[in-house]
């Protein structure tokens, strides 16, 4: 991601930073210094910057303070080890945890900028980036000046731009958010991870409301358990960065979460009729058209109409999107006569159409959960096969291999094993997690042959592109292909490099191939 920075001045003085730490008089080697921008990253620090030195999990901010220097950050932020390791490369300030202040620092040196916002927050293992691209799209729709902030990017009113963290760091929100204000905007929705909340990331962030899509295995690495991750994500349904919450209670953490929030939460469900926001009508049209939908909210509104997305997943997203659009003040007959209009965000089943005689779909699931959602999704729209394409990312949770390898094997008929991103890892150790107990390898074969499991064809092919290719040579007549796990990415990361790759061009070009 790019440094973002709105265009007014802010400048304060280290006095004013001691008052607000609440550290007592200013030092005499800092006395009068001022700092006209923060940031955490070295490489982004503008003359007269602080520069707040975070450690990290191979390395620590400080490390970086001679570059901070050179591009004239004029002080640094940083706990004990970090100031340790600046020595005399910059002044520095020193605080217990700069990482659990460094978002309410922020906030504090743009002015509070959330506060100027109508934000709108959401988390949960799947779902939050189609739920939050259908609420801008809604407002849009609405013509409102949006902003929006999630894996597929970031967007303030007309200018997009890429994203590096599904939540950025709290410096880089803060700055986000206040460049939305000044440039008028009105509502903002971003994605809120289970990383972003367990890092304090989102200090100094307030939404006016928050919503919660589902909660299934992701991210044990970090978090250690399920537990820990659930608490993670329950941080924000709290006063301290909400002031009221949708949840959805079709799941047992869902269930949980409303019986625990400390703010006012309505309940959203596909299933139960005794929801605060519910399905009235979820009829499944053919051929991919979508859903004829009745939606009952608060109040007795009914929203009824053709939402053309495809997956009970994504109806559920879809509903959340629209009760959340409805609470920050979207007129529910506008979001009726607008339901047509409305689809999925880049990556997320989303097709790759060149006339061929098969369905071609590119969908981000990288859980083991999603993978089963949009295969259970796919089943549904194809008369023939399922050819799936499913890798794991590399320094991630390894505990989820080996159940997306099983979820891959349960619904599809013709399974592909490759590399999603491997990154410090060696591929073909994470094939072999994957693959668990079946795994049965034919050195001789560049496509090497796993044992069938049930009536499942398997193989792998440690190399994406040519496993994409592997499953369009496949496909007949009324099969579907279906790749998974990087939606709308374009790169693969190898032993620390990012090569460009976006699965919807290699399957278009596997596609094309075949004439």
């Amino acid at each position: 991601m790019k440094s973002i920075r709105p265009l007014t001045e802010f400048r304060r003085s280290t006095s004013e930073l001691y008052s607000f730490l609440g550290l007592g008089s200013t030092p005499v080697a800092l006395a009068e210094k001022w700092f006209t921008g923060i940031t955490h990253d070295s490489t982004r620090v503008e003359p007269g910057d602080l520069f707040i030195a975070l450690p990290g999990k191979k390395s620590h901010g400080a490390n970086f303070a001679e570059q901070a220097r050179a591009q004239g950050a004029c002080f640094a932020l940083t706990d004990t080890n970090g100031r340790r390791i600046i020595g005399e490369t910059l002044d520095c300030i020193e605080v217990p945890n700069p990482r659990a202040i460094a978002g309410e620092l922020a906030s504090w040196f743009y002015g509070d900028p959330f506060l100027s916002l109508d934000a709108v927050g959401i988390t949960g293992t799947n779902g939050k980036t189609t739920t939050a691209a259908l609420v801008e799209e809604i407002w849009r729709l609405n013509q409102r000046v949006t902003g929006f902030i999630g894996t597929i990017g970031i967007s303030i009113a007309d200018e997009l731009m890429e994203n590096d963290f599904t939540t950025p760091e709290a410096t880089d929100l803060q700055s986000l958010a206040a460049s939305m204000r000044e440039r008028h905007v009105r509502n903002c929705v971003m994605e809120v991870s289970s990383h972003g909340l367990a890092q304090k990331r989102i200090a100094g962030a307030k939404y006016s409301i928050v919503g919660f899509t589902q909660l299934s295995q992701d991210h044990l690495d970090f978090h250690g358990d399920m537990e820990s991750y659930f608490q993670a994500k329950a941080l924000l349904f709290s006063p301290e960065y909400a002031d009221r919450g949708i949840v959805n209670i079709d799941s047992d953490y869902g269930r949980r979460l409303i019986g625990e929030s400390s703010i006012l939460t309505q309940s959203l469900s596909r299933l139960d009729r005794k929801a605060d926001w519910y399905y009235e009508t979820l009829e499944q049209l053919d051929h991919g058209q979508g859903f004829h939908v009745a939606i009952r909210g608060t109040g007795g509104i009914l929203i009824e109409g053709r939402v053309p997305i495809i997956g009970l997943h994504n109806a559920d997203n879809a509903l959340l999107a629209i009760a959340l659009a409805v609470e920050t003040g979207v007129d529910p007959l506008a979001i009726a006569a607008q339901l047509h209009q409305l689809h999925a965000p880049a990556g997320r089943l989303e097709p790759v159409l060149l006339g061929q005689k098969f369905l071609a779909l590119v969908d981000f699931a990288h859980t083991p959960d999603a993978v089963t959602r949009a295969l259970a999704t796919v089943r549904d729209m194809t008369p023939g096969r399922i050819i799936a394409v499913l890798g794991c990312g590399g320094d991630r949770d390894k505990g989820k291999r080996p159940l997306m390898g099983q979820a891959l094997l349960a619904g599809s008929d013709f399974a592909i094993f490759t590399s999603d991103n491997p990154r410090s890892e060696n591929p073909e150790t994470i094939l072999d997690e994957m693959a668990g107990k079946a795994a049965a390898l034919d050195e001789d074969s560049s496509v090497k042959s796993v044992k069938s499991v049930k009536s499942v064809i398997s193989v792998r092919e440690v190399d994406r592109r040519r496993a994409i290719a592997t499953a369009v040579a496949e496909a007949r007549e009324g099969d579907s292909v279906i790749v998974l796990g990087k939606g709308h990415e374009k790169g693969q990361e190898i032993k620390g490099v990012k090569f460009p790759f976006d699965d919807r061009t290699e399957l278009a070009q596997a596609i094309a191939g075949l004439s």
